[in-house]
């Protein structure tokens, strides 16, 4: 099965006897085996209102306040407009702990862009990335294709697996197996769910995992190392941890960390909607609602992510050192490349 598309339109395909795979927002490439069919939704990749909010200046991961915004400011989570990349989005706009804002188009997140066509690569390379970061791992970049990008892009690929928690093969195994019961056994009561929360702890408890993070961290902070667009397949989990560590790190309050990461299901609400109801009449599953976990931006995923961060280190500041290897000078770098007014 195949997923892959953008602010126009999304095409399922379904292959008889071949491994496919199903992408695109739905956070994941997953195989498996099963009859042909086309499906093609078409959606409108509109924005959601996250709202901008205030901070105290204080250091890393220290208390904050935060108030919206007054009336009529412009809204945050921009979408890049891609086509073939929903997720694609802006993290400019937010309000930092100093009271400054992420400039626009300086660090974006995105899902892949291995499915990007010529008529994304002009707004590509419109942004004048000079890096983009792919988190996939070296097996999803092999079966799913590499990033199309414009000329002149550096590419870094720094991925990031996790065999404990293999989400692609919980559901190869559900879906390779059209029993109810074994698909319930395997996904029911919680247990989706559940490795997908085991993920997120992983991104804070594997130090490969860490060491990964961090790397990305240091490019962003690099001296013109930015415009810099990071993705992982779906720019759901391990994108949506980096995005949460970038913006923590300058202090943007976690209610926003938080409303940033969900923007996700906005954006891929029509088509998990869509798959899941041609699943269901396909006789695929009976109770596709059992992959709304994989599928969703959750905030127990989040939160079980800054719980660890908590519970191993006591915070973000000494998780900031200890965890991730990074000091100030790597804090600074990113003020002075992502915040408006620059400077240090």
């Amino acid at each position: 099965m195949a997923l892959w598309g953008g602010r126009g339109t999304y095409t399922v395909v379904v292959a008889h006897d071949t491994l496919a795979h199903l992408a695109g927002p739905l956070g994941r490439f997953m195989q498996y085996r099963a009859r042909l069919c086309h499906v093609t939704v078409r959606i409108c990749n509109g924005g959601v209102r996250v709202t901008d909010q205030q901070m105290e200046s204080g250091g890393i991961g220290g208390p904050r306040n935060w108030a919206p915004e007054p009336e009529g400011t412009e809204l945050v989570g921009r979408s890049l407009g891609l086509r073939w990349a929903v997720n694609a989005r802006d993290l400019g706009g937010y309000r930092a702990a100093d009271g400054r804002k992420l400039r626009r188009g300086v660090a974006l997140r995105s899902d892949g862009l291995n499915h990007v066509t010529a008529e994304d690569l002009g707004p590509l390379g419109a942004l004048g990335l000079r890096r983009v970061v792919d988190l996939r791992s070296a097996d999803e970049v092999r079966d799913a294709g590499p990033d199309r990008l414009p000329d002149g892009v550096t590419m870094h690929h720094l991925p990031l697996q996790a065999t404990d928690f293999d989400i692609y093969l919980m559901i190869r195994d559900a879906l390779g197996d059209s029993s109810p019961q074994r698909q319930r056994a395997l996904l029911g009561e919680g247990r989706a769910g559940a490795m997908m929360t085991g993920l997120y702890r992983w991104f804070v408890t594997d130090p490969v995992a860490r060491e990964r993070f961090a790397a990305l961290l240091r490019l962003l902070a690099a001296p013109e190392g930015t415009p810099l667009l990071f993705h992982c397949s779906a720019g759901k989990d391990r994108t949506g941890w980096a995005a949460a560590l970038l913006l923590t790190a300058l202090g943007v309050d976690r209610e926003t960390v938080l409303a940033d990461y969900l923007l996700t299901n906005e954006r891929s609400a029509p088509v998990v909607d869509r798959v899941l109801a041609d699943l269901a009449a396909r006789g695929l599953m009976r109770e596709p609602e059992l992959l709304l976990p994989v599928f969703r931006a959750d905030r127990d995923y989040l939160d079980a992510a800054f719980a660890e961060v908590e519970a191993g280190w006591g915070g973000f500041d000494p998780f900031w050192r200890e965890g991730l290897g990074l000091d100030d000078d790597v804090l600074t770098g990113l003020r002075v490349n992502l915040l408006d007014g620059g400077g240090r």
